[in-house]
């Protein structure tokens, strides 16, 4: 089934403007989103356009914090041993309905149960209903974290642990474990349509899918019937703009009322625009370059660390951030708790570079930096900084060639294991944990997925996975601080650089709050006379 915006609705939107439409928020976002159920995938950009405005989880994430909330459930109580939490559902909560579906029960355990067995059981129909590989989950070391889910009655969920978990509850209210309707699931699944689910998604947030207009326009609506506080504006779309430029050139006419990702460039005179609002915020995140660690040379630590050291990262915070950002020497940021202040960085030195790469025997190297498509909170040009890091590269001796894909490929083929070169990806926090970088990007059971550096060293992975069941930050935090002082010397990335996130708006915006965990909600967000 094909998913199109309306004739009569895009000519609104193109034609006359946001200003003609009373009640819609228009959010010109950076590109299109890989799916609609955000379990299969790790993109900021898809989690934006299915997982905030569609679903719900247990828990939540309070935005503007990491403060977490309850959410679908009402409370949560941990075992004294911290291997079984019990959730208290939330009753009377309504799932969406659309053409081919309409609910017949409210929200219940079932859903719940069927939302993370479908990510874990290969027995489950939906396990590999979109040739997806649930990555989040896996990333996670969930199908070992989680022994069973217990349906104790509608409302009352157990699950029983094989170990502690100390950041499982917060993880409740990340992206992966949004909330899926199983009487949905099991209707397309019947009508041999299962792929339904990813293209025309049910659940039971403050906004209603309505259709989406590939690469160019998404349209919600609110959802009367939700729970929680209602959505303030009656309708939303996403009019999605690669171009940066033009994102503002929107803003400007009227057509889009808030961006994202400004080009650092055109900042400061955002700033001193009348007509705009810019706000600004530190990011929990970190942009990286991953050397395929399964592909020589790139098994080699020295050489990777070698490749380090030729890359002017001051020359790329300069040229593609505007100063926007700060060098990044470890793979968490600088405002995470157990960042490792005593770690020296790589110095960018090309001779001794290149007298490393002699003595490791290499010569005449050429390699891929991937760039990516899209501008990200921690890369807001990939392509101009791979093309200066082709130029730090040449000054030792090392050819690249510039690659790059549509954003969904880019994402799915720089998973794979054989894969040539280096790739341009990055992070922003998903749950304020400093496990949801390390071992969700770096750890054993990310390789394949979410680790795209394929990297797997014992010594760092015993760490972390040690760290996740102790009970007090504390002790905690010195095991990822040992974790980072490992990750330097085997170097599996080059750590490029910390951003400032900027969102740029019309003045008439109101509520809107910048989340340090990178969404972009709206739940909260209307508009002034």
């Amino acid at each position: 089934m094909s998913l199109k915006i309306s004739v009569a609705a895009g000519l609104l939107l193109t034609t006359f403007g946001v200003a003609a439409q009373a009640q819609s928020l228009v959010y010109c976002s950076e590109g299109s989103p890989e799916g609609f159920d955000p379990a299969l995938y790790t993109s900021g950009t898809t989690f934006d356009a299915s997982s905030h405005p569609i679903y719900d989880h247990l828990t939540e994430f309070k935005v503007g914090t990491t403060e977490v909330l309850p959410g679908l459930a009402e409370s949560w109580d941990v075992s004294e041993d911290g291997m079984t939490v019990t959730f208290n559902l939330r009753q009377g909560v309504k799932f969406h309905s659309n053409d081919q579906f309409t609910p017949t029960r409210d929200f219940n355990a079932d859903d719940v149960i069927f939302s993370f067995d479908r990510q874990g059981n290969p027995e489950n129909p939906y396990n590999s209903y979109s040739g997806g590989t649930w990555e989040y989950y896996s990333s996670m070391s969930m199908p070992d974290l989680v022994g069973s889910i217990e349906k104790v009655d509608d409302y009352t969920v157990k699950f029983n642990l094989t170990r502690p978990e100390a950041p499982f509850i917060a993880n409740m209210a990340m992206d992966f474990a949004s909330i899926v309707s199983k009487e949905y699931s099991d209707a397309m699944m019947e009508a041999g349509t299962p792929e339904m689910v990813n293209q025309a998604p049910i659940g039971t947030g403050p906004f209603t899918f309505q259709a989406y207009q590939k690469d160019a326009v998404i349209r919600y609506l609110r959802n009367d019937d939700y729970f929680g506080d209602k959505a303030r504006v009656e309708s939303l779309i996403f009019a999605i703009t690669p171009d940066a430029s033009v994102r503002y050139q929107k803003v400007q006419a009227g057509e889009c009322h808030v961006m994202a990702y400004p080009n650092p460039a055109d900042v400061q005179s955002m700033k001193d625009a009348d007509d705009v609002v810019v706000m600004e915020q530190e990011g929990l995140n970190v942009g990286y370059l991953a050397y395929n660690t399964n592909v020589a040379p790139f098994d080699n630590a020295n050489v990777r660390k070698a490749l380090n050291m030729a890359i002017d990262k001051q020359s790329i915070i300069d040229v593609v951030f505007q100063g926007s950002g700060e060098i990044a020497k470890n793979p968490i940021p600088p405002t995470m708790w157990s960042y490792n202040d005593a770690i020296e960085d790589d110095q960018y030195d090309p001779e001794a570079a290149k007298a490393m790469l002699e003595a490791e025997g290499v010569s005449d190297l050429s390699m891929k930096i991937w760039a990516m498509p899209v501008q990200r909170p921690y890369n807001p040009n990939a392509r101009r900084m791979a093309e200066l890091m082709q130029d730090d590269m040449s000054k030792i001796g090392v050819n690249v060639e510039i690659v790059s894909y549509e954003w969904g490929e880019y994402l799915e083929r720089s998973k794979a294991a054989d894969r040539d070169g280096a790739v341009l990806l990055g992070w922003t926090g998903d749950n304020g944990d400093p496990d949801n970088f390390l071992a969700v990007l770096l750890g054993c059971d990310g390789v394949g997925n979410s680790n795209r550096a394929n990297w797997c060293n014992e010594e760092f992975d015993a760490l972390i996975q040690k760290a996740k069941v102790l009970p007090t930050q504390e002790e905690r935090s010195a095991l990822y601080e040992e974790a980072q002082a490992i990750f330097k010397d085997q170097a599996p990335w080059a750590t490029i650089a910390h951003s400032v996130v900027y969102m740029t708006m019309r003045p008439e915006v109101d509520g809107y709050v910048v989340h340090p965990l990178g969404g972009h909600i709206f739940n909260a967000v209307g508009l002034s006379e």
